[in-house]
């Protein structure tokens, strides 16, 4: 039980930082996706099931805070969480470059998850317009925070360990 509280602090603790801070260091209303790399991070760590369970979490969070389609991130993060937790077999959890890089071919794929969804609700897209403009600082935005949050993450998951 008291794993969960740990892991459910530093969620908490990710969230809010994401929701109070990285807002003003947005750049054209972008910032990163702590919760996405949270995910992948836990997912690579913990497995997948766990991942999904993450997933389904952060992406409750995410869609009870924003106010769009809800259950976009949900279907989103639950899906990344999977893929990357069945991908952590294959992985050392020492390792941090494939975490890393995962974390920001996860954003694309979470971007075009989010992309669908609001083609399939009927909004009109320019998709090179806003692959430009939205993806690609999105992604750098993502691969400056990807480490961080990854190290967070490994030293919680070290410490939960050792209990």
């Amino acid at each position: 039980m008291k794993k969960f509280g740990i892991w459910s602090a530093a969620t908490a603790g990710l969230y809010v930082l994401q929701s109070s801070l990285l807002p003003w260091l947005s750049y054209h209303g972008l910032s990163t996706n702590l919760m996405l790399l949270w995910v992948v991070s836990f997912a690579f760590l913990k497995g997948h099931p766990i991942g999904v369970f993450m997933g389904f979490c952060a992406g409750l969070l995410q869609d009870l805070a924003t106010g769009t389609f809800f259950g976009g991130n949900i279907l989103s993060f639950m899906l990344l969480g999977y893929v990357c937790g069945k991908l952590s077999v294959r992985v050392f959890k020492e390792d941090f470059l494939l975490p890393i890089l995962a974390s920001t071919v996860a954003s694309a794929i979470h971007y075009f998850i989010m992309l669908s969804l609001m083609f399939l609700l009927g909004y009109r897209l320019n998709v090179s317009d806003s692959a430009h403009y939205t993806l690609v600082p999105m992604i750098f935005y993502q691969l400056a925070l990807a480490y961080p949050v990854h190290r967070l993450a490994y030293g919680l998951y070290v410490y939960t360990k050792k209990e």
